[in-house]
C-alpha cells in the first residue's frame, strides 16, 4: 500500500510539473511578442495599438469600421465574436489583459490568490454590494471562466424552454464550446465520499457524469483539465476567423456614441480609453444591419447602458449624463443566488477540489462542494474569499468597530490557531431562481468605479426557507456514514461546526456567533456569493427577445444581464452556448442559407 500511495505522490508531482512546464513555455513565448497570447492568437493587440479615423465623419468611408463592435471580451464575448467573425469583420474590446501567461488564473491550485489579489490588473475586481456581501466581477479575456471554480454543466429542458431559444440550435451550440474547452474532472476522495453522502442521504438517482440538468446526483464537466490546467472562453477566439476579427485587451469602453439625428437613435460607434488613458474611438461600418453589442457582463452592462444615456431619466439627469432613451427598467430587477456553506474541519491534509459533483434537489436547492483550499503555512497572511476558513477580521467585529486596529488584532490573533484547524473542506448549498431582488444604479460617471448594487439576499421568505433546507441536507450528509470519519458528528458538534461557519465566512454582516438554534438567523449571517449574479438588462424591459435595445437602432445585449434566472446549477455553460446561438442567429438573419456555421 506505501508503494501504491507513493507511486500516486509521484504521479501527481510529474503532472503539477508538466503542468509547470507548459505554463512557463508559454510565458516565455510570450515575451518575445507585443503582448501575452499574440503568438497563438495574433489579433490580440493592446489597445495602444488601435488607429482610429481622423473624424467621426471620415470614418464612414475610412477602412478602420467594422460590422460589429463587441464590448467585453468574457464569457459571451469570446464565442459571439468568434462565430460572427467567420463571415463579418468584428472588434472585439476588453477592459482586462490577457490570461494566457498569468499563473493565477491558469493553475487550479491558484484559485483562491486570484480572488484575494485586489490591485489594479487582478483578473478580479471586487465590489460590495449594499447588502454587506463580498463579491467579484471579472477583468480579463475570457471573463468569469477565468476566476470560477470552473464547474461546466447546461441548463434543464424547461429552462431553454422557458427563455424561448431554439432547441436543436442550442443542442448544436453546447457541443460547440465543450470540445474545445471541457473535460471529465478526476474525482478526489473529498469529493466521491461527497457524492456517495448525496446519494445515501436520498438525493437519487445518481446519474453519473453528464452536462445535462436532472435531478438526483451527478458529476459535471470541468474546464480545468487532469493537470489542473485552467482552460477559458478566450480559447474559443481559436475558431476565428483571424483575417477578420481584432481583439483589443485593456480597452475600456466609456460610452456608446449614437446618431440621434433620426426619429430613433441609432448606435454608430464607442469612445474607449487605452491602458495609457489615452482616449480611441472605433465606429461601425455603413453596411446594413452592423451592430454594437454589449457583453460586458451582470454589473458591467447595465452600467454601460446608463453611462451611455440608456436608463430612468431622472437618474441620469442627477449625472449630467445627455438622456438617449428613458428607460425605467435598467439596472433593475438584479439577483444574486444566496450561497451558504458548511465548513467540515480534518486532522489530515485532503487534495484540494472545486466543484465536480452536485446534488439537484426538487426543493429549488442546489448542493455542491469544495476542498482542500483552507489555510497552510503561506496563506496564513491571505483574505481568500469564500474559500478561506480562517478569515473572520471582519464578519465577527461589529460593523462600529471595524478599526484597522481591530482588524489587524484579530489577524494577529489568528496566527496562534493550530494549523491542524483549517484542513478540511466546504459543503456548499444554493438558492436555485432566488424570488429576492434589487437594484443598480451609478454612483459617478467613471466607468473604472463599480456601481452601487443590492441583491437584497432572503428578502423573499420563500428564499430563505429553501436556505433552511439546504442547511437541514448538509446536517445530514454530515452524520453519513461517508462523512462520519470527517466529522464524527452528533447534535453538539453539528452546533460547533455551525458556529465555526459563521466565523469562516466573509461579510460585512453583523454576527450571531452563539445563535445557530435559528437556521433562519444562520443564513441570513453567513450568505455570501457564488458569483451567479444576473439581470439589469431583462429581456422584455430592457431588450427584445432577440437582444436587441428597445428604443434605439443597431444595439443589443448579450450576456448575464438579460436573465431573470441564472441556468442550471452553474450558469457559465449556457453564457458561452448563448454567445455562440446568438452568434449564429445573427449570422443566419443576415445571410439565410449561406451562413456556413
Amino acid at each position: 500500500m506505501a508503494l501504491v500511495g507513493g507511486a500516486a505522490e509521484i504521479l501527481m508531482k510529474f503532472k503539477i510539473l508538466l503542468s509547470l512546464i507548459l505554463w512557463i513555455n508559454t510565458f516565455a513565448l510570450s515575451q518575445a511578442y507585443e503582448h501575452p497570447g499574440q503568438y497563438r492568437y495574433p489579433f490580440i493587440r493592446p489597445a495602444s495599438s488601435f488607429t482610429e479615423p481622423p473624424s467621426a465623419a471620415e470614418s464612414r468611408g475610412a477602412s478602420k469600421t467594422y460590422d460589429y463592435i463587441i464590448i467585453g471580451g468574457g464569457t459571451a464575448g469570446c464565442p459571439l465574436a468568434a462565430t460572427l467573425s467567420q463571415n463579418f469583420s468584428v472588434l472585439l474590446l476588453e477592459r482586462g489583459g490577457t490570461p494566457f501567461a498569468n499563473g493565477n488564473v491558469s493553475f487550479l491550485q491558484n484559485f483562491h490568490i486570484s480572488l484575494a489579489d485586489t490591485s489594479q490588473t487582478s483578473a478580479s475586481q471586487v465590489f460590495i454590494s449594499t447588502d454587506g456581501v463580498i463579491n467579484s466581477r471579472a477583468r480579463i479575456l475570457g471573463g468569469g471562466t477565468c476566476i470560477n471554480a470552473g464547474f461546466y454543466t447546461r441548463a434543464s429542458a424547461s429552462y431553454i424552454k422557458r427563455v424561448g431559444w431554439d432547441a436543436k440550435l442550442v443542442n448544436e451550440s453546447y457541443p460547440w464550446v465543450e470540445r474545445q474547452i471541457v473535460h471529465r474532472p478526476e474525482l478526489v476522495p473529498w469529493q466521491r465520499a461527497f457524492r456517495d453522502s448525496l446519494i445515501e442521504v436520498g438525493i437519487s438517482p445518481f446519474n453519473g457524469f453528464t452536462y445535462d440538468h436532472l435531478y438526483g446526483t451527478k458529476i459535471g464537466g470541468t474546464i480545468f483539465d487532469r493537470f489542473g490546467r485552467r482552460h477559458t472562453a478566450a480559447e474559443l477566439l481559436a475558431s476565428a476567423n483571424p483575417d477578420n476579427l481584432h481583439v483589443l485587451v485593456h480597452a475600456t469602453v466609456q460610452k456608446i456614441v449614437f446618431d440621434k439625428t433620426s426619429k430613433r437613435p441609432r448606435a454608430v460607434g464607442v469612445i474607449f480609453k487605452d491602458e495609457n488613458g489615452k482616449q480611441n474611438k472605433a465606429f461601425l461600418s455603413k453596411r446594413p444591419r452592423s451592430e454594437i453589442i454589449v457583453s460586458s457582463g451582470a454589473l458591467g452592462s447595465p452600467q454601460l447602458l446608463l453611462l451611455s444615456g440608456i436608463g430612468p431619466k431622472a437618474d441620469l439627469e442627477k449625472l449630467n449624463i445627455s438622456v438617449v432613451l428613458d428607460n425605467e427598467f435598467v439596472g433593475k430587477g438584479m439577483a444574486d443566488n444566496p450561497l451558504n456553506t458548511i465548513y467540515i474541519p480534518t486532522n489530515r491534509n485532503i487534495k484540494q477540489s472545486l466543484i465536480q459533483v452536485v446534488g439537484i434537489t426538487k426543493l429549488g436547492v442546489y448542493i455542491e462542494a469544495s476542498s482542500g483550499f483552507g489555510q497552510s503555512m503561506d496563506s496564513i497572511h491571505w483574505n481568500n474569499g469564500i474559500v478561506s476558513a480562517e478569515i473572520g477580521q471582519l464578519s465577527t467585529i461589529p460593523p462600529k468597530q471595524r478599526s484597522h486596529e481591530a482588524i489587524q488584532e484579530y489577524i494577529k490573533r489568528k496566527r496562534n490557531i493550530p494549523h491542524e484547524t483549517f484542513m478540511g473542506g466546504f459543503i456548499l448549498e444554493k438558492i436555485a431562481w432566488p424570488l429576492s431582488a434589487g437594484q443598480l444604479s451609478l454612483l459617478n460617471t467613471n466607468v473604472d468605479d463599480n456601481p452601487s448594487v443590492t441583491f437584497n439576499y432572503f428578502n423573499h421568505p420563500y428564499d430563505l426557507a429553501r436556505c433552511v433546507d439546504g442547511i437541514r441536507i448538509i446536517e445530514k450528509i454530515l452524520k453519513s456514514k461517508h462523512f462520519i470519519n470527517y466529522t464524527k458528528c452528533d447534535k453538539e458538534t453539528i452546533e460547533k461546526i455551525l458556529n465555526m461557519s459563521v466565523h469562516a465566512n466573509v461579510n460585512l454582516i453583523p454576527k450571531h456567533t452563539n445563535d445557530t438554534k435559528s437556521l433562519e438567523q444562520f443564513c441570513k449571517d453567513t450568505v455570501i456569493t457564488i458569483w451567479h449574479y444576473h439581470g439589469g438588462c431583462h429581456v422584455g424591459k430592457v431588450v427584445s427577445p432577440d437582444h436587441k435595445v428597445f428604443g434605439v437602432e443597431r444595439l443589443r445585449v448579450i450576456d448575464g444581464s438579460t436573465f431573470a434566472s441564472s441556468p442550471g446549477t452553474n450558469p457559465q455553460a449556457t453564457v458561452m452556448m448563448m454567445g455562440r446561438y446568438m452568434g449564429v442567429k445573427i449570422l443566419r438573419e443576415r445571410l439565410g442559407k449561406a451562413a456556413g456555421v
